[in-house]
């Protein structure tokens, strides 16, 4: 296990066998997507209550949890560069970064939209939705962080800090409807009591998770790969693959 992650800290060989796993994250995701999808918006039948609306929860739901997955990945990635200055840990979280944020941005505005007919308003100063805002304020932070300074190892410390510090948000986000009093529904998904929905709506919501989480991979892969070439350009492995591939 130990002799694995240690190989993963090399970026020729994280190159190597990322290359490998990265189409089977991609078919899965695609696969997901489309079976989740259709399934959501033409079978799932409609809420007794919200109607049609609360078909925007297949998007809402799965990008809420992988907006607060990033950020864990993102300051777990951090500390093992600040611990065991793995440059692999560092490039992972900065292709992160972008990609949470925009998690986070597409679950703040389905909630939004969301909430216009479930609330009869698009925004309210709610403990659920003020934590996730401030969860988009500190991916910002984080992307503006890695652009700030002009030596990178400053650049990926700062950014590495503020990660680490910031996911504490990340139990406020998920325990904010059981501290304060909120109009946030409480947890979709709960690992000690049974779905509050027939099977027939969360199963597609499950489908829906699972490839949103895919498509994190697949892309995350792709873009360490690609961070990988643009940081170890001046080494010899790079220039010989580049020189393979004329």
């Amino acid at each position: 296990m130990w002799a694995f992650i240690h190989k993963l800290g090399s970026p020729k060989w994280f190159y190597a066998i990322s290359a490998k796993l990265q189409p089977w994250f991609w078919v899965a995701a695609a696969v997901l997507l489309v079976v989740g999808s259709v399934w959501a918006l033409a079978f799932a039948p409609a809420d007794y209550q919200q109607g049609n609306s609360f078909r925007i929860m297949y998007v809402h739901v799965p990008a809420a949890f992988l907006a607060q997955s990033i950020f864990i990945s993102m300051a777990v990635a951090g500390l093992v560069y600040m611990v065991w200055k793995i440059k692999v840990a560092d490039m992972a979280a900065a292709v992160m970064a972008p990609l949470g944020a925009a998690m986070t941005f597409i679950s703040l505005f389905s909630g939004a939209v969301w909430g216009v007919p479930t609330w009869g308003t698009w925004w309210m100063w709610d403990a659920r939705l003020t934590s996730m805002l401030i969860l988009l304020f500190l991916y910002l932070g984080v992307i503006a962080l890695r652009g700030a300074f002009s030596s990178r190892d400053s650049a990926s410390r700062a950014a590495s800090v503020l990660a680490m510090v910031g996911v504490i948000n990340i139990p406020i986000i998920k325990y904010s409807v059981d501290w304060w009093y909120t109009l946030h529904q409480p947890a979709t998904f709960s690992i000690t009591s049974r779905p509050s929905m027939p099977m027939e709506m969360w199963l597609p919501l499950l489908i829906m998770v699972l490839g949103f989480y895919c498509f994190f991979i697949a892309l995350t892969l792709m873009r360490t790969r690609s961070e990988i070439l643009r940081r170890e350009s001046s080494k010899r492995w790079v220039q010989e693959l580049v020189e393979e591939r004329g």
